[in-house]
């Protein structure tokens, strides 16, 4: 137990909530805006389908590829997380100012791909981390709340690029965006500070929040009990319970950026008209983000694994869904299968965020994590450029099919992971290991 937020801030601890919300709520478009943006730069740039999605997949490997690195120097203490959402800030401003004034593609891999996805990728890392370290005995659902804001925070660009953007003013907007942007993340991250390690906050009894006549409390540590020890990041490599998180987000990340990037073209295609067309993919990130903190709190009742599995098997029916609706012109049926896509392909985000501290302890969060997340940088590959080159050879039907198929692949590995240390199905007495009562499971 340590200081107050006061104390710590000057302040409550939830501007370390909500901070970190405003930040993923501002860098939200260069994932979920991407779909409704590409036509607009393949006609004005010239760019090919394939070229496009190549960019959004480069983008994807330098964010998800960022985060072990600055994991890494960040428990080092080599910069704070003030610093990395500094940079992060101005580095998503170049991304953006890049796509709209470069139509050259070696620059503008250069520009959005490596500088923004670099961008992106820090202020991700960096506020899910701090809000993790906040809220130690809120994790699941505040965690999901603001990891929520990636998604849904897009959802007012993706109309306006739908709707307002032509060839002749897409420079502007795309500057406004890069400017709010940059603004935003620059007066967050100023304001963002650390809790020392392993901190606790003061004003919450370990001992009654942990057995005190709490039972949703109580519930939440039989069905998540902590991890039995610290687990250095070469220790929880050897427990093969951390490649096995990697390898599972390897194949639901490349599913879920697949239905990301290519739901509007689909639509499209499907020749649904440009408010359908918007609104699927609205409702694919409202749904996403929403998801994630529903998850989060659904995780804390029946546990992290069981919420995890659920979620990737409900991604699976998805890709069929979208695919069948697409193909029959089912405009109802096409909106349900969007609503679940959006679920299915964001929900597991927050939930391997809290696995892995749930299952390698604290001390070396930002790099565990940060190694599970890197993940994407194969899924980003197989989601965008790869997913591309399928579409043009096997039309949206095998694409989806494949999608759909390595869902339900996601979902089978994620039935293998198991907490380090602790035998299978041994609940009992996981209050007593945080000094409550022992409670039964």
């Amino acid at each position: 137990m340590g200081e107050s937020p006061h104390e710590l801030l000057g302040r409550s601890r939830v501007w370390m909530m909500w901070l970190p919300w405003v930040a993923m709520f501002a860098v939200s478009s260069f994932e979920y805006g991407w779909g409704a943006v590409e036509k607009t730069l393949e006609k004005q740039y010239g760019w090919t389908l394939t070229e496009a999605f190549w960019l959004a997949s480069v983008w994807a490997v330098f964010q998800a590829g960022v985060a072990f690195p600055a994991g890494r120097l960040r428990e080092k203490g080599a910069f704070s997380a003030r610093t990395a959402m500094l940079i992060g800030a101005i580095f998503c401003g170049i991304g953006y100012f890049t796509l709209a004034h470069v139509g050259n593609l070696v620059i503008a891999f250069l520009g959005y791909s490596v500088l923004g996805g670099i961008g992106a990728g820090l202020v991700y890392a960096t506020a899910i981390n701090m809000v993790s370290k906040w809220y130690p005995e809120k994790r699941g659902a505040r965690v999901g709340f603001v990891n929520g804001a990636f998604a849904y925070g897009s959802v007012p660009l993706i109309y306006v690029f739908s709707y307002a953007m032509t060839p002749h003013n897409f420079g502007l907007l795309l500057d406004i965006v890069g400017a709010y942007m940059l603004v935003a993340l620059l007066i967050c991250g100023l304001m963002f500070r650390d809790p020392p390690k392993n901190w606790w906050p003061a004003h919450v009894d370990p001992l009654r929040w942990s057995a005190g006549g709490r039972s949703a409390a109580v519930r939440s540590l039989v069905k998540n009990p902590p991890a039995v020890r610290q687990f250095s990041p070469m220790e929880a490599m050897r427990s093969g319970m951390l490649p096995l998180m990697w390898c599972c987000m390897v194949v639901i990340g490349a599913v879920s950026l697949f239905g990301i990037n290519f739901e509007v073209p689909f639509a499209k295609e499907s020749g649904f008209g440009p408010f359908v067309v918007a609104s699927s993919a609205g409702v694919l990130s409202i749904v996403n983000g929403t998801g994630r903190a529903l998850v989060g709190w659904a995780s804390d009742l029946i546990g992290r694994r069981q919420t995890l599995t659920i979620v990737l098997v409900i991604a699976a029916i998805a890709q069929f869904g979208v695919m069948y609706a697409g193909n029959t012109r089912n405009l109802w049926l096409f909106m349900i299968a969007a609503f679940l896509t959006g679920f299915g392909s964001g929900a597991f985000y927050p939930l391997f965020a809290t696995l892995v501290p749930d299952y390698f302890g604290e001390n070396h969060n930002a790099t565990n994590y940060g190694i599970v997340y890197s993940s994407k940088l194969v899924g980003g590959i197989g989601g965008g450029g790869l997913a591309a080159g399928v579409v043009v050879a096997w039309g949206y039907t095998g694409a989806y099919l494949l999608a759909g198929g390595c869902a339900l692949l996601a979902a089978l590995l994620s039935l293998f992971l198991r907490q380090p240390g602790r035998r299978s199905g041994h609940t009992a007495s996981v209050a007593e290991e945080i000094g409550g009562t022992a409670v039964a499971g």
